[in-house]
């Protein structure tokens, strides 16, 4: 997942396929993109997707999102790259369990406040704590690049009721969702698991988006914004590619879940094989197994 390309948006236009590789055709040709290159396809308005464009992707652990004309919705995922269980079981493991997953949360926000000892800290007042250091990035931001700031507003019934940063903030998270959500699935994790976040299907998606919200789509969106003032061509999508690949966002994602769900290197990717669950022992599968002792009633 790290050596891939975060993602690739399309509109208005026909995706097909071509041996191993995407096909993107509109009014001006046809580009190939090679599937297993890509990390998530966000699909835009006008855009049409062939089976075999899809059976590609999917065979491929690319991620295929559907997404409204700012990016706002995402709606699907392919098959992930990682054939285990073992990223699986290891988040299942760390979240069932108070004491392991506050100590994740504590680590989840120590990331934010470097140098800083959180480890005595309780969520509440950690959030309260995560609350003022947004407020602070968003100032600094707004002083930055001499945009207007007031607050945070967002209307999710209602996108265009927002003023041009807070359109930009949620283009731009949204943006980010869709990389965090394709690199969790892509490894194996599950994430309906949220350790901060609970509730949604994406909750796990939201805990690890707002690790990199302050150094990715936060500027990203005042630089869009002060770029266009009036907001009619933001571009934040742009911005935020341009960021993941300076500042190699994939790879941090990849080692910071690893190393969140505590799962060593060594144990990390290696190859198994599917086995059956008992209550003593995990035994192998595709065995028949009537020899077994069993009572028949």
């Amino acid at each position: 997942m790290e050596e891939r390309l975060s993602f690739l948006y399309v509109e208005r236009a026909v995706l097909n396929r071509e041996g191993n590789a995407l096909t993107i055709q509109d009014s001006r040709g046809i580009a190939h993109v090679p599937a297993t290159q890509l990390a998530v396809v966000l699909l835009g308005p006008g855009t049409k997707v062939t089976y075999a464009a899809m059976a590609l992707l999917g065979d491929a652990g690319a991620s295929a999102v559907w997404v409204g004309e700012k990016g706002v919705r995402y709606y699907a995922h392919g098959r992930p790259p990682a054939k285990t269980s073992r990223f699986a079981e290891a988040h299942a493991k760390l979240w069932s369990n108070q004491r392991t997953r506050l100590r994740c949360a504590r680590r989840m926000y120590e990331m934010r406040f470097p140098g800083e000892d959180v480890s005595g800290l309780t969520m509440s007042q950690l959030r309260g704590r995560e609350g003022a250091r947004m407020k602070k990035i968003y100032a600094a931001e707004a002083k930055r690049t001499g945009v207007v700031w007031t607050k945070r507003n967002y209307d999710p019934k209602d996108f265009d009721s927002g003023d041009p940063i807070n359109r930009a903030l949620t283009e731009g998270s949204a943006a980010l969702y869709g990389i965090a959500h394709a690199v969790i699935v892509g490894l194996g994790f599950n994430p309906a698991l949220g350790i901060v976040h609970t509730g949604t299907d994406r909750a796990f998606v939201y805990d690890i988006a707002d690790l990199y919200k302050a150094d990715i789509s936060i500027p990203a969106a005042f630089d869009a914004v002060a770029a266009v003032p009036s907001g009619d061509e933001l571009n934040v999508r742009k911005l935020i590619r341009d960021k993941v690949v300076t500042t190699s966002l994939m790879q941090r994602m990849v080692r910071d879940l690893q190393d969140l769900m505590e799962i060593p290197e060594r144990d990390a990717y290696k190859d198994v094989d599917l086995m059956l669950w008992s209550e003593l022992e995990i035994i192998a599968a595709g065995v028949n197994w009537s020899s077994e002792r069993f009572d028949v009633q």
